[in-house]
């Protein structure tokens, strides 16, 4: 009888409004993460997006606040003494984190939270929070992902044969994710939409995933 009770259809004309998700956007340096969310911001959804604190320096446009918080070695070390983020690693010689306030007040107010990250640290937030839908960019070759690299001009010849490297061993890593987005050159819209879509979807499931910090 249990059981059977178990598997008793859900009433669709009562069913409750979906949590909150949890959406970690993930890929090798380089992809085009930080300007996936960037479109996506300027396109308006409705999400909010988490701002990672990190050690390394601004780069020329950059807005601390806004792309990064930017902080000292010091105050990164106060926030994890204080176990004030979700998520930290050592990226390039840097600290990243994700700061755990952003998320708890997000999803305090309804909102959907998207993040972007290292597949380090997407490999750490699926430990913690396994419900979290994982997306993987790639680019449409390696090729690529070297020009894209190469294009950003911060790197040293040394400097851009470990990232590419890196990048190489990361794709491995593609069948921990939940989907895969291909982010063509000059096609950003079309990666926003294809996140927007997924995200869509996962609000449509019948069995909701359900976020615990």
């Amino acid at each position: 009888m249990t059981d059977f009770m178990q598997h008793q259809p859900v009433d669709p004309y009562r069913r409750e409004e979906p949590p909150p998700l949890l959406v970690v956007i993930s890929g090798p340096s380089g992809v085009g993460k930080d300007a996936t969310i960037k479109r996506m911001k300027e396109m308006g959804y409705p999400f909010h997006f988490v701002v990672t604190a990190t050690t390394r320096p601004r780069r020329e446009g950059e807005i601390d606040g806004v792309d990064y918080f930017f902080a000292s070695m010091g105050d990164f070390a106060q926030m994890i003494e204080a176990g004030e983020l979700l998520e930290y690693a050592v990226v390039y010689g840097q600290y990243k984190g994700i700061p755990k306030q952003q998320v708890r007040e997000a999803f305090a107010s309804g909102k959907d939270v998207v993040l972007r990250i290292d597949v380090q640290g997407a490999a750490t937030i699926k430990r913690l929070v396994s419900d979290a839908v994982f997306i993987f960019l790639i680019a449409e070759s390696e090729d690529a992902l070297i020009k894209r690299l190469m294009e950003r001009k911060s790197e040293t010849p040394e400097g851009l044969r470990i990232r590419a490297a890196t990048a190489r061993e990361e794709m491995k890593r593609l069948n921990e994710f939940d989907y895969c987005v291909v982010n063509r050159d000059c096609n950003l819209d079309q990666t926003a939409e294809t996140i927007a879509a997924i995200i869509t979807a996962e609000k449509a499931r019948v069995r909701p995933r359900r976020i615990q910090l």
